[in-house]
């Protein structure tokens, strides 16, 4: 089975990427609410403001040029993901972009999932590098850093009058965060610094619904990782999950998060999903297929991996865009197929 799953990272290696109407209270329950509900279709575009910081746009289908949020919004997307990373070189993905984005976001209509990595880059499945700033701390003094870090940054998205409706608590966190203070094979202090992050979003919305995000449902490891967690006194309430297997696996793999999760009597999402923009009909089958048996398996949705990335921004080949005509590839039709 592994041999036919693709990783983003693989693909990411050698990229150019250079680079109200009502109270905040009251939208917190009824986004809560829905979000307990609702089937969502998405996206991650974290990639946006700094495609368009260097003159980067996108055209809908009719080869209109509009904004990409409105683009999505036509083809039934209602939730977008933003990362952030605590002290990013050149500024991109920092909290204050991020913010910015969310309540772009917000604006739109769409439902803001904000996505923390606990690194100055990326964090994934293999790399879990704690910041610059954290690296020489031991438990107690990273369990305090942790605290501000997330309340403060928390905060700023609270200023700007957004609301999340999930927070994810770590990126693909199969081996921890932070390593080596916080890996998995410490997991009392994994624990403690994720139910710290926890805590500190639930101080600044109650209401929002905190993620643990791993990828590759289908390994033995997920399972032991939320055993683990669970054992040592982990607070969450949803499961998220990566993956990028082919049409093929799509049902059997939504199995593998429908079952992790229900070990756990938590909601899941399919929080990445992506496929390449070389073969469009292709990907579109296999988006097809994790939506049906996503909507079919109580899956709360599935957010796609930056469908808006064009190759002349990044050698990212799991896009959903046409990089020469810069419209969306048939792919999108995917979308509004479940």
């Amino acid at each position: 089975m592994s041999g036919q799953l693709i990783s983003r990272r693989t693909l990411l290696q050698g990229a150019a990427v250079g680079a109200g109407a009502l109270a905040l209270g009251q939208l917190g329950t009824a986004q809560a609410a829905s979000a307990a509900t609702a089937f969502y279709k998405g996206a991650d575009i974290s990639w946006v403001p700094q495609m368009e910081s260097q003159g980067f746009y996108w055209r809908n289908a009719a080869g209109v040029r509009q904004d990409i949020l409105t683009i999505l919004k036509g083809y039934g997307l209602s939730a977008i993901r933003l990362r952030t990373w605590v002290n990013p070189a050149g500024g991109h993905c920092a909290i204050g972009e991020t913010a910015a984005m969310a309540l772009r976001v917000q604006d739109a209509g769409m439902a803001v999932n904000i996505d923390y990595h606990f690194s100055d880059t990326w964090a994934d499945e293999g790399h879990q590098v704690p910041p610059a700033a954290w690296k020489n701390m031991n438990y107690s003094q990273m369990l305090s850093a942790m605290k501000s870090y997330v309340s403060s940054t928390m905060n700023v998205i609270k200023s700007k009058g957004v609301t999340p409706t999930w927070v994810q608590i770590g990126n693909e966190e199969n081996s921890g965060i932070c390593h080596p203070v916080g890996s998995v094979s410490n997991p009392a202090q994994m624990t403690g610094l994720l139910n710290a992050a926890h805590d500190e979003v639930k101080q600044v919305f109650p209401n929002a619904v905190v993620m643990i995000h791993l990828a590759s449902p289908q390994h033995s490891s997920v399972a032991a990782f939320f055993n683990a967690y669970a054992s040592h006194g982990g607070k969450w309430d949803m499961n998220g999950f990566s993956s990028y297997g082919s049409a093929s696996l799509a049902a059997s793999l939504v199995n593998d998060m429908k079952s992790v999760s229900n070990a756990h009597g938590k909601p899941y999402m399919q929080v990445e999903f992506g496929g390449p923009v070389s073969n469009p009909s292709g990907t579109e089958t296999t988006l097809k297929n994790y939506l049906t048996a996503l909507k079919s398996n109580g899956g709360q949705g599935l957010l796609y991996w930056e469908p808006e990335v064009l190759s002349q921004f990044a050698g990212y080949g799991m896009g959903a865009w046409n990089s020469s005509t810069r419209e969306p590839t048939v792919i999108m039709n995917g979308f509004a197929a479940v």
